[in-house]
Order: C-alpha cells, then sequence, then structure tokens
C-alpha cells in the first residue's frame, strides 16, 4: 500500500524497466522478430511491473512509483496519451497500438522514425516529439491509469507484528502507486517543430492544447483512487527565459482545480535547480511537494535553507540515481537531519536524486564481483533499501549493524591501495601545461594524408562495427568461459575479420574496417584491458528500446598495461591492399560511458585515460596503421546543463582529446566519430578537437547538423555527415542517399566531404546491411561523375 502510515516517509523517483536479465529486452527483439505475439510481449512486461512494486513494497518503500515502465521511452508514452502521432504514420485515431507505436520509435519499411536524442547528460535516448500549429491532441493511451490499476490488483503479503504475534497475514493487499507522467511544459520544451514549421513557432503556443488531455488522465487517476501524482518537471533545472519559467505558472494554475483533492509532487533532478526556477516551482498553484536532486544539485541545499514554503513537502534526493556507488549514509542522515529542522519532521521524504533508469539492477546477479569492490557498490536494488534505512534512521528507527557495514565499506575505499598509482597521477598532473596541439595545420595535414592515402572524391567509409551474429556472440562468451581455446577463437575472430574485409572489397569501400567482432561494446572492450576498471556480469543499463549498455566501473587510478587493438587491426590491413581504420574509443566517451569514481574531479580521469589511449593511437601508427578512429560519440552528452558550466567541460574535454593523438606524423590521418547528439552549439569545440576528419549524426535529425554550415561557419577538415539512419531496419534507395549527399554539398566542399552511414551497424542484420551499402556506394559514384562532369 502507498502512503501506508506504517511506512517511512521515502520514494523512489523511477526504476530500470529492462529487467535484471533483459528480460524486456529480449521479449521485445523476439515481438519485433515476429517470433513472439503481442500477448507473450505483455505478459513479460506485466511480470516485470509486478516484481519491482512488490520488492519496493517489501522494502518498505511509501511513495512507489507507476507508469515510469516503457517499453520504448518515457517521453514516447506521453506523445501516445496526448496522441501527437506524425502524419506519416497514417494514425486515424482511437486507442495507439503497440504498432503505430513502434513505428514511431523505430520506422517501417515505408517511413523512418522519429527523432532520437540524449536525455539530459545521461547515455539514455528519448524519442523527440514533433510538434505543429496544427497538430491535434487528444487522449489516446490510457497507460497512466492502466497502470495504476494493475498496481492495485498485485497480489502482496504483508508481514503483521503484534506484542505475541509475528506471522504474514493471508490478506492481499494491492500496491497504490504514485502515477508519473512527464509534465506538460517539460514535454514541450523537450520537443521540436515539425519538418516545415516556420522557425518563429513557439512550442509552448501548445501548452492550452495540451492541458485538457492532462486533465483527462488526472481526473481518471482520481477516479481509479490516485491520492498521489507526480509530474517530472527536469527543465527546471536548465537556464529558461522568464517566459519559458511563467509557462510553468500558467500550467499548473490551469490544472489546479482538476488537481484539487490529490497530492502533487513536481520532481525535478540531474542538476542544480536556478534561483529563479526554484522561486517558480516553490510558488506553482496546486503543488504539494517538490523533489530535488541533491547529489549532483548541492547548491539546491542553500535555496531551501533560504526558505521552503511552509507545510510543502520536500522530497531529498540523497541516494544517487546516476551512479553505483554506495551511499554514504552517515553523510547523508546528517544533511537529512538539517533538512528535517527547515521543513518538519512530517514534511521530509528520503528520495533518489534521479530514476534508477541510469543505473544497474541489482547487485545479486554480480556472483563474480571482487568482493572490496562489491562492498562499495549499490545497484538499483540496493539504492530502494538504503532510502528505506535512511527514512528509518529519520525517524529514530536506525538500523545500526546496517549503518555500520556501510561506514566499514567507504573507509575500506578510501584507504585502499588498488585505488592510486602514483605514477598516473603523476603522469596526468604534467600534462596541466601544455594544450597538446599538433603542429602543423589541418590543411597541409589532408594534403600530406592524400598524397600518402589517394582517395576519390566523396570517399566512402562506415564507422566501425558489423553486424553481430548469434555465431559471434557465441564464440565469445564460450571463450570468455574458457569453454574453447584461444587458438580456436583467435581463428574464429579471424574468419569474421576476413569476411567483413571481402564484403567491403566487393561493395567498392574505399576505406575499410575490421568490423570489431572481438568487441562485446565500445567502452567494455577498452575497460577490460586498462587498470582502474571493474566488470559486472549482468549491470546492463538501457540506452534507448531495447539497446542495453554495461559500462564498466572506473574505481582507480587508469593505466594502459599492454597494446589493446594492434593485433586485430594488423591482422585486418595485411589482408587487404587498401586502407583501414584503426578503432579506438576516446577518453571522453570512455568516461562518460562508464560509472566513474566520485572521490576525485572528473577531468583528472579523463586525463589518465587519455595518456592510456595515446599509447595505443602510437602503437598502431607504429604498426602501419594509417588512419584512425578514435570515437568521441559522447563528448556533446557529458556537457553539464548550466551553460556558466560549459566552458570548463569543453576545455578538458577537447583537451583530453588531442592528447590522445598530438604525436602522430601528419601523413596519420585522425577520425573521430560523434552520435545522437545536438551538436550546433558546441561546432566550435569540435572544430578545436583538430581532427582531420569527422563522421557525424545527422539523418535522423533532419540534417539540423547541417544548417549550421548554412549560417557561415567554415570548417576545413574532413566531415562525413550521416547519410543513413542505421537504428532503423529500413534500407534506403541510392536516390535518396544521392539527394542527402547534394544537400551536404549546397553548404559543404565535395574535397572534404565523406560518405558515410549515421553510425556503426552492430545492430542491424546482414540483410539491411548490404543492401545499404550498396546503394551508400552507388549514390556516391553517381555524385561523383555529375561533379567530374560538371568540372
Amino acid at each position: 500500500m502507498c502512503c501506508d502510515d506504517r511506512k517511512m516517509a521515502s520514494h523512489i523517483v523511477g526504476y530500470p524497466r529492462m529487467g535484471p536479465k533483459r528480460e524486456l529486452k529480449f521479449a521485445l527483439e523476439s515481438f519485433w522478430d515476429g517470433k513472439s505475439s503481442a500477448e507473450d510481449l505483455q505478459k513479460v512486461a506485466a511480470d516485470l511491473r509486478s516484481a519491482i512494486w512488490k520488492q519496493m513494497s517489501e522494502a518498505g518503500i511509501k511513495y512507489i512509483p507507476s507508469n515510469t515502465f516503457s517499453y520504448y521511452d518515457q517521453v514516447l508514452d506521453t506523445t501516445a496519451m496526448l496522441g501527437a502521432v506524425p502524419a506519416r504514420y497514417n494514425w486515424n485515431g482511437g486507442k495507439i497500438g503497440l504498432d503505430v507505436y513502434f513505428s514511431m520509435a523505430r520506422g517501417n519499411a515505408a517511413v523512418p522514425a522519429m527523432e532520437m536524442t540524449k536525455w539530459f547528460d545521461t547515455n539514455y535516448h528519448y524519442i523527440v516529439p514533433e510538434l505543429a500549429p496544427e497538430t491535434k491532441f487528444s487522449y489516446a493511451s490510457h497507460k497512466a491509469v492502466c497502470e495504476f490499476k494493475e498496481a492495485k490488483a498485485v497480489s502482496i503479503f504483508f508481514q503483521l507484528s503484534f506484542k505475541i504475534l509475528n506471522y504474514l497475514s493471508p490478506m492481499q493487499l494491492g500496491v497504490e502507486t504514485v502515477p508519473v507522467i512527464v509534465g506538460p511544459v517539460s514535454y514541450l520544451l523537450l520537443s521540436k517543430p515539425s519538418k516545415g514549421v516556420e522557425k518563429s513557432f513557439s512550442l509552448l503556443s501548445l501548452l492550452p492544447k495540451i492541458l485538457p488531455v492532462y486533465k483527462e488522465s488526472i481526473s481518471e487517476l482520481k477516479a481509479a483512487g490516485a491520492t498521489w501524482i507526480q509530474f517530472d518537471e527536469p527543465m527546471l533545472v536548465m537556464d529558461l527565459e522568464s517566459h519559458k519559467l511563467q509557462a510553468f505558472t500558467e500550467a499548473y494554475a490551469e490544472l489546479e482545480s482538476t488537481l484539487s483533492g490529490l497530492n502533487v509532487l513536481v520532481e525535478t533532478y540531474f542538476a542544480d535547480i536556478p534561483a529563479e526556477a526554484f522561486k517558480t516551482l516553490t510558488g506553482l498553484k496546486g503543488v504539494t511537494a517538490y523533489g530535488f536532486d541533491l547529489v549532483r544539485g548541492t547548491k539546491t541545499l542553500d535555496l531551501i535553507k533560504g526558505g521552503f514554503p511552509h507545510g510543502k513537502y520536500l522530497f531529498a534526493g540523497v541516494v544517487d540515481g546516476r551512479n553505483i556507488w554506495a551511499n554514504d549514509l552517515a553523510a547523508s542522515l546528517s544533511t537529512l537531519q538539517e533538512l528535517e529542522g527547515i521543513v518538519g519532521k512530517d514534511k521530509l521524504v528520503v528520495s533518489t536524486s534521479s530514476s534508477l533508469l541510469h543505473t544497474a539492477v541489482d547487485l545479486v546477479n554480480e556472483p563474480k564481483l571482487d568482493k572490496e569492490i562489491k562492498s562499495w557498490l549499490a545497484f538499483a536494488a540496493q539504492k530502494v533499501v538504503e532510502v528505506n534505512a535512511l527514512a528509518k534512521a529519520l525517524a529514530g528507527q536506525k538500523d545500526e549493524a546496517f549503518f555500520s557495514s556501510n561506514a566499514a565499506a567507504q573507509a575500506s575505499r578510501k584507504s585502499s591501495p588498488r585505488v592510486t598509482n602514483e605514477a598516473v597521477q603523476k603522469a596526468a598532473a604534467a600534462l596541466k601545461g601544455s594544450d597538446h596541439r599538433r603542429a602543423t595545420n589541418v590543411s597541409a595535414r589532408l594534403d600530406a594524408q592524400q598524397r600518402k592515402l589517394n582517395l576519390p572524391v566523396l570517399p566512402t567509409t562506415t564507422i566501425g562495427s558489423f553486424p553481430q551474429t548469434i555465431e559471434l556472440r557465441r564464440v565469445r562468451r564460450e571463450y570468455k568461459a574458457k569453454k574453447i581455446s584461444e587458438e580456436v577463437y583467435v581463428n574464429a575472430i579471424k574468419e569474421e575479420i576476413s569476411k567483413v574485409v571481402k564484403l567491403q572489397e566487393e561493395l567498392d569501400i574505399d576505406v575499410l574496417v575490421h568490423g570489431e567482432p572481438e568487441r562485446n561494446d565500445m567502452v567494455e572492450y577498452f575497460g577490460e584491458q586498462l587498470s582502474g576498471f571493474a566488470f559486472t556480469a549482468n549491470g546492463w543499463v538501457q540506452s534507448y528500446g531495447s539497446r542495453c549498455v554495461k559500462p564498466p566501473i572506473i574505481y582507480g587510478d587508469v593505466s594502459r598495461p599492454k597494446a589493446m587493438t594492434v593485433f586485430w587491426s594488423s591482422m585486418a590491413q595485411s589482408m587487404t591492399a587498401r586502407t583501414m581504420k584503426g578503432m579506438l574509443t576516446g577518453p571522453v566517451t570512455i568516461l562518460n560511458w562508464s560509472f566513474v569514481r566520485n572521490d576525485q574531479p572528473r577531468f583528472e580521469t579523463c586525463y589518465q585515460i587519455a595518456l592510456a589511449m595515446k599509447d595505443e593511437v602510437e602503437d598502431l601508427e607504429k604498426a602501419g596503421i594509417n588512419v584512425i578512429q578514435i570515437d568521441e560519440a559522447a563528448l556533446r552528452e557529458g556537457l553539464p546543463l548550466r551553460k556558466s558550466e560549459h566552458a570548463f567541460y569543453l576545455e578538458w574535454a577537447v583537451h583530453s582529446f588531442r592528447i590522445t593523438n598530438v604525436g602522430v606524423q601528419d601523413t596519420t590521418q585522425i577520425h573521430t566519430h560523434m552520435c545522437y547528439s545536438h551538436f550546433n552549439d558546441i561546432i566550435h569545440s569540435i572544430i578545436d578537437m583538430d581532427a582531420d576528419v569527422i563522421t557525424i549524426e545527422n539523418s535522423r535529425s533532419d540534417e539540423k547538423l547541417l544548417s549550421v554550415f548554412r549560417e557561415g561557419v567554415k570548417y576545413g577538415a574532413g566531415i562525413g555527415p550521416g547519410v543513413y539512419d542505421i537504428h532503423s531496419p529500413r534500407i534506403p534507395s541510392a536516390e535518396e542517399i544521392a539527394d542527402r549527399i547534394n544537400k551536404m554539398l549546397a553548404v559543404l566542399e565535395s574535397n572534404i566531404l565523406w560518405v558515410n552511414p549515421d553510425c556503426g551497424l552492430k545492430t542491424r542484420k546482414y540483410s539491411e546491411v548490404k543492401p545499404a551499402l550498396k546503394n551508400m556506394v552507388a549514390a556516391a559514384k553517381l555524385l561523383r561523375t555529375q561533379l567530374a562532369s560538371a568540372k
């Protein structure tokens, strides 16, 4: 039962959806492949939801969230609730089914998917709503209400305590949850104008059109018996102009009468809330409670101390929803006790700093993890327990043994010799005296590289990975489990590389890749070979849709004991006379896609990784690899949410990239790759990275990237804006790709333009990859012919 007074004041913002062993991922992919029915998928989903609600209830959580589960993405769920389906999906009204829902998320044979982009500064991606002045809204998905009712029907056996008896009651009590909905203003601010809409169009002008649908949903939740509702309004932590803040005031004033009789929590997360936004938030009509991230938003504490509205609830996010380190319970309790003195004992609720979606699910599934390191960690299931332990301690029921064990783990982490490497610290400290730029400018380097590589105009390449087949994954798994010998494993990988090289030669691609068959993940692969990293068996985190990543844990100083990729890249180059790219992941991406130690500044860890990757770049060059790609897919997503912090981050992030390749010759071509982010606001930092060639996501975001060049930004290095979206199974025609290249040629010189897909091909099938790449090469050749005849 939610809001059960026997439970301490504890709250979870949201919880991972995929399941402890990625059950939802496999159910989704089976459904998409036509191997299972919608009913099979819905059964897996219902079982996962039920298990989560039971787990939280049994852990003693009072405010348990519902509607944080999603088949793909919570913003897409809100789009479905509002019936805001773009016209190209041919939805004719009524209830939105899985076919329309997944077409919006993934595209289909006829039309492309909606844009996908990073969720604030996380590695999660959301589906961007496409809105126009003429968009019609209707209450088309009742998911929030359905899940609230579903939780109420979940059977829970409660432990009843009496003075003499202590037994399990046969009463089956449902879980009354707090339905969670993306707030109306954040929803609009996270949207984009549909294609062809005037630039002057204000998304917030749609507020009066969407609020009636919110009212319908709220009314239905009230009728179903909801007593609390949570609106996620994370946009409040951003730098917002006054008219945007005013939209929050207007929206909640309009909703006030509908919300009457409900307790309303407005939840914020991921950063400090600015003073003006705090003022706006705490003045909203009809709102009972405010949720703050007090892990990444430590300055918010000062605002609360400076004045918190009397009689309102404070949901204090002291347990980190973004990392996997065990909470320092003593420090958190001290913060909570201070807050209790400000807001009152009965108005303080212990919470997570954000949804636990961004952390791994359960340490129970990590039997092989080093015991000492394991004692320093808390995954989502453990964080639920931490939240409850803090709430109980605050209420005078402190579990001394639990707190004592936590204090011992904190002390062990501080003093462990495996955390510190003095030589690494010294080398990283010495970096601060230089900005590490290559001696020659990029145009001179490109000339030297062209003389050596002799590439055609509009050279074609791919981003790195090729499809990872079931057989390939089996070979890696068996080698890891020591079921096959190293010789058998090397031969299997060699055979796969040979197949990928031959395919690229047949397709007539100019700069080849080895396909990365030996790699499980672009970050984990390197982390496994660097010191200072630990790995999990089941520490999966959702990236988008069914795609999960298993971030490494950086617990100590980072160094490279030996070469990591030279063996495979050299082998691949020996199989072809064409240029073979060496493939590395850059230091900023390794940092941003890992669970990073929180006992030193992030830039110090990044510099350590940069030095390790510098050694690898130089070893690849010595081995005769003339083109080396250093992926920085996650550089943009690490950008702090507040503009005042951008310059410092970009300075050390870009510097870290330059450190990796400062020592190579002019004739060695350095590529980098970036994907799924808004780049236009950091284009000058991207230029400052001083890479020879950058390949960059472009097709799924309606070619927004090209607009920066239309607006006059001069770019002299090589550039390959993606010509097709690899996250969709759709195969673009040669004509469609040629049309995209022509749009690029309108703003970029032909001598710097590369032709490539948006991203790596590992998640696609060969039946999709072969025709798509064939069409890509055909389009490039067609344009070469046209350019030659034009000359």
